[in-house]
């Protein structure tokens, strides 16, 4: 048997949902979900016309605690998602299932199929469309999973694991951005970052920076330099490393002074023109939360020791990413 609005909105209201006995984590992790199910249809990654009508097939529970209350929550972050008229319980699935046809008499139990599900709907969604997917939504020892799949082709619509902080989130990112950055060096494109360090006290060290990402990990950056203090104007080459333990980036930046090298390409001696022929800088970066400054720390060869911060990803011209 299904549930169908309004049916669910009444589920809702008399269902056994105790507050004080919701587990923290899987509370807030349904609270996260339903901000990613919002996010994905606002970005068109989720596209109502594939889900919608979608049918509840499961709503499991991990732990005791939670039996008494998941089901209904899980409804309520279902329908406040895609909407009441949308969203069906199907209560059958989760019962005993007896199908009788050509004399024989058949009883199921036990996790139930995609074939099953679209029976069911056939008989008792009476006039209403036929459902286009089904959801199974599961309490985790870190929150809670969700599965979308396709009735009809038995793929996977949308699936993901949600927990309070969002880390499994960002560990997937990571894995797809690595995914992304293999195929896109593969392809021999580039991804470049567009960095200013602004070391501004003690000493003065300002400079704008281009630098490829790339290997393995993500973790190395390199790329082309200009200065225009310390040295007062110069170009050259960095190399950065990105550490795993707070992201921290450390690297050095090599840059020829240019007033030094174009005096000493005309009168041909070994002489300085505000500032040696040759400056190295190294440079510690640590990021601010998650936002694109990261503090700076720089000492170079010339006796300069500059403290401030370094803006990331910034395009500073149209003709660069």
């Amino acid at each position: 048997m299904f549930l169908r609005a309004p049916w669910l909105g009444l589920a809702l209201v008399v269902g056994p949902m105790v507050a004080h006995a919701e587990r923290d984590t899987t509370r807030e992790a349904m609270e996260r979900l339903e901000e990613i199910l919002a996010l994905r249809q606002e970005d068109g990654r989720l596209d109502r016309a594939d889900v919608l009508p979608t049918i509840l097939v499961a709503a499991a529970p991990r732990y005791a605690a939670s039996e008494g209350w998941f089901e209904t929550r899980a409804i309520s972050a279902l329908t406040r998602a895609f909407g009441a008229d949308g969203v069906r319980l199907c209560e059958a699935c989760s019962v005993i299932r007896t199908r009788v046809e050509d004399g024989r008499i058949e009883q199921s139990s036990g996790p139930v199929g995609l074939d099953e599900v679209v029976a069911l709907d056939e008989r008792y969604r009476g006039t209403a469309e036929r459902a286009r997917t089904a959801i199974w939504l599961h309490e985790t020892q870190s929150g809670v999973s969700l599965r979308i799949v396709d009735l009809r082709s038995g793929g996977v619509v949308f699936a993901t694991n949600v927990d309070p902080d969002l880390y499994a989130q960002r560990r997937t990112a990571r894995t797809y951005t690595l995914t992304a950055e293999l195929e896109r060096r593969a392809r021999g494109e580039s991804l470049t970052h567009a960095i200013v360090d602004l070391g501004l006290y003690p000493g003065q060290h300002i400079a704008l920076e281009w630098a490829d990402q790339w290997g393995e990990s993500n973790a190395n950056l390199s790329g082309f330099v200009l200065s225009v203090i310390d040295p007062v104007l110069g170009v050259g080459a960095s190399y950065h490393r990105v550490l795993p333990w707070l992201d921290l980036s450390i690297g050095v930046q090599v840059l020829i002074s240019i007033p030094t090298a174009v005096a000493q390409g005309f009168i041909g001696d070994d002489i300085e023109i505000i500032d040696p022929a040759l400056t190295a800088a190294g440079l510690l970066r640590i990021p601010i939360g998650s936002s694109n400054f990261a503090g700076l720390i720089a000492v170079s060869t010339n006796g300069t020791v500059g403290l401030g911060v370094s803006l990331l990803n910034t395009s500073l011209l149209p003709v660069l990413p």
